[in-house]
């Protein structure tokens, strides 16, 4: 057996301690084989772990399980997976996110506790080595001023769900006014947003965002709540351009890169449900529907001449007025 045959089945192996198992289509899925490679790569399975059940599952398909402890000798991380958790932890941190870099550093360290001790050494300068490598790539600029309390009872919040309580002021109040809120998610951005029903307000009124920096102190109650019917954090995260959305700026957005920065812009995802499109004379048109129109703004300043924005007029009026000429693309 050739090593990559030999890393698969290791894979297929892991994702058969599931507690579901693994099924057929699961497998072409997930290494892109066809339907008999994937039936041969069951019965490796089978070969090289005689503790392999099979069952029939919910939808009825044949599935494939192995108990864990059979496996678990065989899955020390590797240098670069360790290495990417321990910088996946510092973004976190510098995102704002103090529980879910609590978290995961905590997980880092039983991860680290199973590592057989021959091991250990090998691993550990292995991924120093990677680290400091990785540390050149780390995101410098601007990051969400964290308050450690107010971020643990939102997550606390969140996972229970239970209702929250904080004193906001909004943007032309002079003192905070008292909200009781049903948090469903959070916006993560330059600016930080959680997206809750104000219980003060009807059912029907639409979610609100709140600025997570705008709030100094939070108390989880113990009332829970339930979760507006198919909401989606990330489909609702798409009707913004960053972590700001309105829904009455919410629309089409068409701009329009000049020859010169087309081939640059080609390499950016401005939106997750952007189009492009190549003009004859080698511009480029972006599309896609979102909100935020001041974030827009402030992105595409850094592109100077090099963008004009054909729709919406208003974004076309707050982005024309301040045009400049920079030596570079962002």
């Amino acid at each position: 057996m050739s090593f990559a045959k030999a890393q698969d089945l290791l894979k297929l192996a892991m994702m058969a301690t599931r507690r579901s198992g693994v099924s057929l289509d699961e497998i072409m899925q997930e290494f892109g084989c066809v339907y008999r490679t994937a039936q041969r790569m069951t019965e490796a399975l089978e070969g090289a772990f005689p503790q392999t059940e099979t069952h029939e599952g919910e939808d009825r398909k044949k599935r494939w399980r192995m108990p864990a402890r059979h496996v678990a000798a065989l899955l020390s991380p590797s240098p670069e997976e360790l290495a990417a958790l321990s910088n996946g932890i510092v973004q976190l941190e510098q995102a704002g996110m103090l529980q879910e870099a609590a978290l995961a550093r905590n997980l880092d360290q039983k991860v680290r506790a199973l590592v057989p001790p021959e091991k250990g050494t090998r691993l550990a300068v292995d991924e120093e080595a990677l680290l400091e490598a990785l540390g050149h790539a780390a995101r410098p600029g601007p990051k969400p001023a964290a308050n450690r309390d107010v971020d643990m009872a939102i997550y606390e919040a969140l996972k229970g769900p239970f209702l929250l309580r904080f004193p906001y002021r909004k943007r032309g109040q002079t003192k905070p006014v008292e909200r009781i809120v049903a948090p469903h998610g959070l916006l993560l951005g330059v600016r930080r947003y959680l997206v809750a029903r104000d219980t003060a307000k009807p059912p029907s009124a639409p979610l609100q965002h709140f600025r997570v920096e705008e709030i100094q102190a939070a108390e989880v109650l113990e009332d829970s709540f339930e979760f507006d019917h198919g909401f989606d954090i990330r489909r609702h995260a798409e009707k913004g351009f960053g972590s700001f959305e309105n829904s009455a700026e919410y629309g089409d957005v068409v701009w329009r890169f000049s020859p010169e920065a087309a081939a640059h812009a080609r390499r950016f995802v401005f939106h997750p449900t952007q189009s492009v499109e190549d003009e004859p004379d080698g511009s480029l048109l972006v599309r896609f529907k979102a909100s935020g129109l001041l974030e827009m703004c402030w992105h595409l300043y850094a592109w100077g001449t090099a963008v004009e924005v054909l729709q919406p007029e208003r974004l076309r009026e707050m982005v024309h007025q301040s045009r400049r000429s920079f030596g570079a693309f962002p």
